[in-house]
């Protein structure tokens, strides 16, 4: 029987103005959310809530909304970044008691830090892997395509007694004209590079669910899925709207025994609440991560838009 790993689930606080074109320039300082009491969360066992808890209790403010928490601080020396040019993130993360930089930390699933970056309209999203200084300086490449606000989000466990997961968010602009999207709509089936991938399951708010995804190839079953982060697949849920954000890892793992190399890999999830999220699940094949997106809705269906009323248009068509 597979086993659901725990879940990371945290919330930021990202406005965005879908539909509407805007201007990101230097003028643009990324805001910084107010330091307050927060739920812990990151990849550690410890502060995951169990299968079927809600992530979101009383007037705890879930991780990742805060730039500090738990003691600690991101410290994000990249405050902006230039569309579609190659660029460097650098941060580090502080300790408040020391005001020292961090250079111990709890490895998980194969790294002592994860950074992932998502757009707030959730139509662009990366997982990077920053390399850490002596100093406790990090720096990562990116090239981020659109212009508009960012959300940079940093999970770690420090290497010290008792220590649980952290994860803490700041904003990042991306200079030039932005253009937010509307959220992708929901499919159950996309291709990427060639590949198919299927989502069958349900995301629901306040308990966990089995989401099952299938990947194929050409019309064939891919049987031969490699390791990634120490798993067949590694998947990352982020709500719309605040971009609160769950952090799911696949049942079983490769050597145990009982799990598979694809063509299906299986995650147990618990989202916080109702809405509209977006899932990417990185897989590596062939030697290559690819990432597949998937726009889901937790609680029911999406809203269907109101009929327009007589004598009004109902829109343009494509």
């Amino acid at each position: 029987m597979q086993t659901g790993l725990k879940i990371s689930a945290f919330a930021v606080g990202l406005a965005a103005a879908f539909g509407s074109a805007y201007t990101v320039g230097d003028a643009l300082d990324p805001a910084v959310a107010p330091k307050e009491t927060a739920q812990k969360d990151g990849h550690g066992a410890k502060d995951h809530p169990a299968a079927g808890e809600s992530a979101e209790k009383g007037s705890e403010l879930p991780g990742g909304l805060q730039v500090s928490d738990g003691g600690f601080t991101l410290d994000l020396s990249t405050k902006r970044v230039e569309a579609g040019k190659p660029a460097e993130l650098r941060f580090a993360v502080v300790d408040e008691d020391t005001s020292r930089n961090v250079t111990a930390f709890s490895p998980e699933h194969g790294k002592e830090l994860h950074l992932i970056v998502a757009s707030s309209d959730l139509t662009t999203y990366r997982h990077l892997h920053p390399v850490r200084a002596a100093d406790g300086t990090w720096s990562a490449p990116v090239e981020l395509p659109e212009a508009g606000g960012y959300r940079v989000f940093a999970d770690f466990t420090p290497d010290m007694k008792n220590a649980e997961g952290v994860t803490l968010g700041a904003d990042l602009a991306v200079s030039g004209d932005a253009r937010p999207e509307p959220l992708p709509r929901e499919e159950r089936t996309v291709t990427v590079d060639g590949y198919e991938v299927t989502l069958d399951g349900a995301l629901r708010p306040g308990s966990g669910s089995e989401l099952k995804l299938e990947v194929e190839k050409d019309g064939r079953p891919v049987t031969d899925l490699q390791p990634y982060l120490g798993a067949y697949g590694h998947l990352v849920a982020l709500r719309a709207g605040d971009l609160a954000y769950l952090h799911v890892h696949p049942n079983g793992e490769p050597g145990d025994g009982r799990t598979e190399p694809g063509p299906e890999v299986f995650f147990t999830a618990t989202a916080p609440s109702k809405g509209a999220y977006r899932l990417f699940l990185d897989f590596r094949h062939e030697g290559k991560v690819r990432t597949a997106a998937f726009t889901v809705h937790a609680g029911g269906a999406a809203p269907e838009k109101p009929a327009p009323e007589h004598g009004e248009s109902a829109g343009h068509g494509h």
